[in-house]
Formats: C-alpha cells, sequence, structure tokens
C-alpha cells in the first residue's frame, strides 16, 4: 500500500511512500525497546543536550520544514513557520524545566525515610492527527523523551513527510538510532502495535471516534492512554464585554489553521444587548482575511486538509440551515477551498451547535442573559478550552470557573502552552499533556519508604 501527499490547494499528488510490512514493524519496536534501556539511563543533562539540538534544528530549518507542512495539509506558510518554531520552544522548554518536574519528592510520614521517585516507563506509541502535524507531535515528544522514554509514531496518512522529517530532525540532534521512530503504517496494523509487550502507553490526538477505539485496546491490554479529542467549546461574549476586542479575537480563534483545531473557537454565545453589534465587528474581520494559495505570503487563511472535510462541513451547514439558522456570510465551497462562514440564530440541537465542525464556520448563538449563556456553554459533550469575555474581570473569573472545560481563558482566546496543562474532560478526553503534568503522565510514580 502506498501513502499520498497531495497538495489540498491544486490536489497535486508530489510524494508516495510505501506502508511498513509487518517485519518492518516488527524490527522498529524492538529496536524502540533496546535503545529505551540505554538512553534511560543517560542523565536529564545528556537528554536535555539532544532536546536542545532539536530546537536548534528546528529553528535553522523552520523555512523548509514549514513549506512542507502547508503542501501537505494547507495551512498558511505564516502559520506552518510559526508552529515550528513553536515547537523548538517546547523542547527548549523541557530540556530546561525537566530535572525540575522529575525531581523525587521527600515525603514527612512515621517512616525513617519516605520519597516518590519518577522513572520512565518504556516505548510510548503516539497516535498524532494531520491539522498542526509538527507541533501536536512534539508536545508529546520532548516531555516524553526527556522524561528517558522511546517513542514511537504512527502519523496521519496524508502527512508521511512530516512524520518522516520529525524523526530526521532527531536523528540530525543526536538521539540514539532508535529513540524516536516514525512508522508509516495503515490504521488496522495500530491493535497489533499496542499488543506488542515493549509498547507500554499510549498518546492520541484525533477525532472522539478514534480516541473510543484506541482507548478500548490499550485497555484490553491494560496500558496507560491519554486522549486529546474533539472540541466543540464556547466563546462566550457577555453584555459587558469589550465588543470591538472580542469580535477580532472570536475571527482569529475560529479561522486560525481554516478552522481545523481542536481548542478553535466554534460556538459562539452572545448575550443578546450586543448580539448584533458582535455579529457586525465579526463581518468586518471576515471581510479582511485574504483566501488563495497558502504557499503565498498574501494568504491569511489557508485551505481544508481534504476534500472530504469540505463535504462534511457543507453537510453541517446545510443541515443548520434547515433546522432555521441564518447564513449571515460566506458559505461557497469550491474543493478545500471554504469561504469563512459566519452562522446566525444558532440553537441547540442543530449540528452547528451540537457537533464539532471542523472548518471556518463561525456558529453564533443569542443568550438571554447571563444564566442562560452558562447553560448554553456547558450544554456541550465536549469540554476542552473555552473563553469568556467581560470587562469585569472578577465577573468573568467568576463565569470562567462555572465553565465545564480543561482550561478557560479570560478576554483571551484558547492556546496550547507549553508552560500549562493542556487537555479536556467530557468527550474531549483524558489526560493532561504540558508542563509538569504532561512530563508526568508517562513514568512511574514509584513510593520508596526506609523503615
Amino acid at each position: 500500500m502506498q501513502f499520498q501527499s497531495i497538495y489540498p490547494y491544486t490536489q497535486e499528488i508530489f510524494a508516495e511512500y510505501e506502508a511498513m510490512d509487518a517485519a518492518a514493524i516488527d524490527a522498529a519496536i524492538t529496536r524502540s525497546q533496546t535503545v529505551f534501556h540505554e538512553w534511560s539511563k543517560r542523565s536529564g543533562e545528556e537528554r536535555s543536550l539532544v532536546l536542545q539540538r532539536a530546537a536548534l534544528v528546528l529553528k535553522q530549518q523552520k523555512e523548509a520544514l514549514g513549506r512542507l507542512i502547508t503542501r501537505e495539509m494547507g495551512k498558511t506558510l505564516a502559520e506552518a513557520i510559526a508552529e515550528v518554531e513553536k515547537c523548538a520552544w517546547v523542547c527548549e522548554y523541557y530540556a530546561t524545566e525537566a530535572a525540575h518536574f522529575l525531581q523525587d519528592e521527600i515525603i514527612q510520614t512515621d517512616y525513617s525515610h519516605s520519597r516518590i521517585r519518577y522513572q520512565p516507563i518504556g516505548t510510548v506509541l503516539a497516535i498524532m492527527p494531520w491539522n498542526f502535524p509538527f507541533w501536536q507531535v512534539f508536545r508529546f515528544a520532548a516531555p516524553t523523551l526527556m522524561a528517558g522514554n522511546a517513542a514511537l509514531l504512527k502519523h496521519a496518512s496524508n502527512v508521511c513527510g512530516c512524520a518522516l522529517a520529525i524523526q530526521t530532525v532527531f536523528e540530525e540532534a543526536g538521539a540514539p538510532a532508535g529513540l524516536f521512530q516514525t512508522l508509516l503504517v495503515k490504521a488496522d496494523t495500530i491493535g497489533t502495535i499496542i499488543q506488542h509487550d515493549a509498547v507500554q502507553a499510549l498518546s492520541l490526538t484525533g477525532s472522539e471516534q478514534a480516541g473510543v477505539s484506541v482507548a478500548a485496546l490499550a485497555g484490553a491490554q491494560i496500558k496507560k492512554s491519554v486522549l486529546e479529542l474533539g472540541g466543540s467549546d464556547a466563546f462566550v461574549v457577555l453584555a459587558d464585554a469589550d465588543i470591538a476586542l472580542a469580535a477580532k479575537t472570536a475571527v482569529q480563534a475560529r479561522m486560525q489553521n481554516a478552522g481545523q483545531s481542536c481548542i478553535a473557537a466554534k460556538r459562539f454565545i452572545v448575550a443578546q444587548e450586543v448580539y448584533d453589534a458582535f455579529v457586525e465587528a465579526s463581518m468586518v474581520h471576515l471581510q479582511a482575511i485574504k483566501r488563495g494559495d497558502p504557499l503565498s505570503p498574501d494568504t491569511t487563511m489557508g485551505v481544508l486538509a481534504r476534500p472530504d472535510l469540505a463535504e462534511t462541513l457543507q453537510i453541517q451547514l446545510e443541515k443548520s440551515m434547515a433546522a432555521g439558522a441564518k447564513l449571515l456570510q460566506g458559505g461557497s465551497f469550491n474543493g478545500c477551498d471554504v469561504a469563512p462562514i459566519l452562522l446566525g440564530d444558532v440553537l441547540p440541537g442543530m449540528p452547528a451547535f451540537e457537533e464539532e465542525t471542523f472548518g471556518p464556520l463561525m456558529a453564533v448563538t443569542k443568550a438571554i442573559d447571563e444564566a442562560h449563556a452558562l447553560q448554553l456553554a456547558n450544554q456541550s459533550r465536549f469540554g476542552l478550552g473555552s473563553s469568556v469575555w467581560s470587562q469585569n474581570t472578577d465577573r468573568a473569573f467568576a463565569f470562567a470557573d462555572q465553565l465545564a472545560a480543561g482550561a478557560v481563558f479570560v478576554n483571551s482566546m484558547v492556546k496550547s502552552d507549553p508552560r500549562l496543562p493542556f487537555g479536556g474532560i467530557k468527550k474531549s478526553g483524558y489526560g493532561r499533556e504540558l508542563s509538569a503534568a504532561g512530563i508526568r503522565e508517562f513514568v512511574n510514580v514509584k513510593t520508596m519508604v526506609i523503615r
């Protein structure tokens, strides 16, 4: 079987890759297990040097790597380069902070000595998506490798070039051969990989359906999993919000990566007193978006990664409109190129409210009062990242405290940050990436005592 890299803007096939057979997969996993025993014995300082060099490689090659990202999945070149730069940041962050996060903790007990020690567990499998093909991988790999583990990557089939390039980055950084390996494999081989004794845990970023499947496979083997799944969280605009700033940020938060982000703002819940003003201000910013070739420096919004994604979004739009939502702007579809959509009068029960819309669609819902806004915001099976807007920060923080989400940002768009835990609740998954919480997901938290 061959995997293809297709430039979404032109549908040009520019690279093909052969899938690994069973023997190659087994050899890679065995190699990972072997290198783990050597890597886990290295000092934190030695591991840190590899991560620091990886950051340097990323910075030096950011234009070429960014161009590869754009060609494989269609985001703008500026967004792609920024993604590579963020990967360098997470490498530098863990190279500096891992020793602190993993240092022994002395606990006061009635024993003469009690401590907690954090030790690596072995090979960890990452199953990663195409929408941030470098960032999703590096935010897993940096803490996992710094903890002393080895890593295997099963990436999305449309970004094989990115997957192999990431392995090359670590090799050029001086990582031992086999420490980080890309597996070009079909989805139906994942169960076999998870069953392998050398694979101790797994991390998945993907759809709700993928999370259900992978969690079941991991559970059957009694292996830990971390799931970062979908999101359809709220961008809540209260009556006293700075509407100009809220609308400007709302468009940025929704249209980044052409709307293909789990933490992109999707449901805009707006107080009725400022609903019209918010919609009008949002339309101005939407009209300023420049579509075109994602490789052109003039383009400010790229295209969807695959035609089927556009087809799904169009169905969600049409069903929502049939249920009473109003198309206020945009909505034209041309292959992977979708004009930014502003959809008003969205109500619970409509696909634009209930489902994750993975594309440039702003769904705006009117809230009667603050209590209604909170009810609407929490009326979702997802709970990843929400934001709330008010010029009264005490009011906004009290509102944020009641939002059911893994992260809430006040007067700011939701972003992942190496310094802060990242993950969701409900159908958005479980476990955390980034910060101290992220590096401690894949370690043995060992209790050691002396009587």
